[in-house]
């Protein structure tokens, strides 16, 4: 018998990616909703207490709600918004976090899916963190650009808008530099930092892509830690992962313009990790992944598959 799936909120852009990637899917019952129901909260509850998983792509606060419905009951989450990614009872939902996540996943009735900025950087920092090679005590100074589609509708409204000009902007452009970020938490919490790390994103004219720096200067790393060494720590960790391609070390600009272009794992659920050396000593980590494909959908995707106990790669696109 299939299980049975519901994406509450299934018309936001991670809901949207959702539902395309598990559309093809012959194992699963998905069940919806009439679009004039939407918004009506006992369909959603009916529809949420029908489903073996549901997957919730809305608000905190609706978020939170949806939570309160499954308490007592057989039916699972996983929580693609902030409100429960540091949250007690909830399972942080990234199987490659550490080696036991996914047995965690599987088992866990309640799982917050990881936002696509602390994502990237949880995957780059986490295994050098547990290594001994980067300090808790450090405050690493992390910048990236995001696709617009990262900031919801409203913000797609805004970047598609034929009078703003935004989709022809020839930069990116920061935001939330005068304020701390959602995704603050969850990076601290889940890779153990105890410094609150500088954090400036940005956003491009491109609709989907990503691509996450994390820069560690010669000074903030620990005694014998080396590019080299960081890049060694990294390959091992994600050996034989399907998802995570840890690319060869970059000691020398060897490259082109496109070596380290965001859109490069567009329309997939991969992320590739890179490590820079810099003849001063200097490592930069960057990440290139899709803002709603690893970055938030298709992570969701392998939490399911794992809660359902189908292979993890089940419907999700590596575009390799």
């Amino acid at each position: 018998m299939a299980s049975k799936v519901y994406v509450d909120g299934e018309v936001g852009t991670t809901g949207l990616r959702i539902r395309k990637w598990l559309s093809e899917r012959k194992d699963l019952e998905i069940l919806s909703i009439p679009e004039e129901l939407r918004k009506n909260d006992e369909a959603r509850r009916e529809r949420v207490l029908s489903s073996d998983v549901t997957i919730l792509c809305l608000p905190d606060d609706a978020a939170r709600q949806v939570a309160g419905w499954v308490q007592g009951t057989k039916t699972r989450l996983i929580d693609a918004s902030t409100a429960h990614r540091v949250a007690d009872g909830w399972v942080f939902g990234m199987p490659e976090l550490t080696p036991t996540q996914r047995d965690a996943i599987r088992g866990a009735q309640f799982v917050s899916n990881p936002g696509c900025w602390s994502g990237a950087f949880l995957l780059l920092a986490r295994p050098l963190i547990d290594a001994g090679q980067l300090s808790r005590e450090h405050s690493p100074a992390i910048h990236g650009v995001s696709g617009y589609t990262g900031g919801g509708r409203s913000m797609i409204t805004r970047w598609e808008d034929a009078n703003s000009g935004l989709v022809a902007l020839p930069f990116e452009s920061p935001y939330a530099f005068a304020r701390a970020h959602k995704h603050i938490p969850e990076m601290m919490k889940h890779s153990g930092l105890r410094a609150e790390p500088m954090f400036t994103p940005s956003v491009g004219p491109f609709p989907c892509g990503m691509r996450v720096q994390v820069q560690l200067p010669v000074t903030s790393l620990l005694p014998g830690v080396s590019a080299q060494s960081i890049w060694q720590t990294l390959a091992q960790r994600y050996e034989g992962e399907p998802f995570v391609r840890v690319l060869p070390l970059v000691e020398k600009e060897d490259g082109n313009e496109w070596q380290f272009s965001p859109l490069a794992a567009t329309d997939t659920n991969r992320i590739d990790l890179h490590v820079v050396a810099h003849p001063s000593g200097h490592v930069l980590l960057i990440a290139i992944l899709d803002n709603l494909g690893k970055g938030a959908s298709g992570t969701a995707i392998q939490s399911l598959n794992l809660i359902l106990g189908l292979p993890e790669t089940t419907g999700l696109p590596t575009g390799l």
